[in-house]
């Protein structure tokens, strides 16, 4: 019984890890003193986007990007309205394939800059 249960986690654990294969975890921190609007995130085919409408200071938001439709090489991008009105893109990442070669993405949004940070390649 042991070992069935055991069996059942392992399995439970390699779907989830698969069913991520395709695509790539970002999360966005708002570490600026005021909100931060019409926020994307999309490759460079821009097959699929993720749109948020809000972020207030000091919230993040985490959402996974699907790449199951990418099949060529590009890199991601995300772009939001500062509450001045200034639009800010911010790119960096690169997938080859239509596959990632990071599990996540974190952008951190502060007053004057945007931090992105990548974990390691996928192999």
């Amino acid at each position: 019984m042991k070992k069935l249960l055991a069996f059942i986690l392992i399995l439970t654990l390699s779907a989830c890890t698969f069913y991520k294969k395709d695509g790539i975890e970002m999360k966005i921190k708002n570490d600026s003193s005021e909100p931060i609007t019409n926020v994307e995130f999309t490759t460079t085919e821009k097959l699929e986007i993720i749109k948020i409408d809000r972020i207030e200071p000091n919230e993040s938001v985490t959402e996974f990007l699907s790449m199951r439709k990418n099949k060529s090489d590009g890199a991601y991008s995300l772009t939001f309205t500062r509450a001045s009105g200034k639009k800010e893109i911010s790119g960096g990442g690169y997938y080859t394939n239509g596959g990632s070669l990071d599990h996540w993405v974190d952008f951190i949004v502060e007053n004057d800059t945007t931090i992105v940070k990548f974990d390691a390649p996928i192999y």
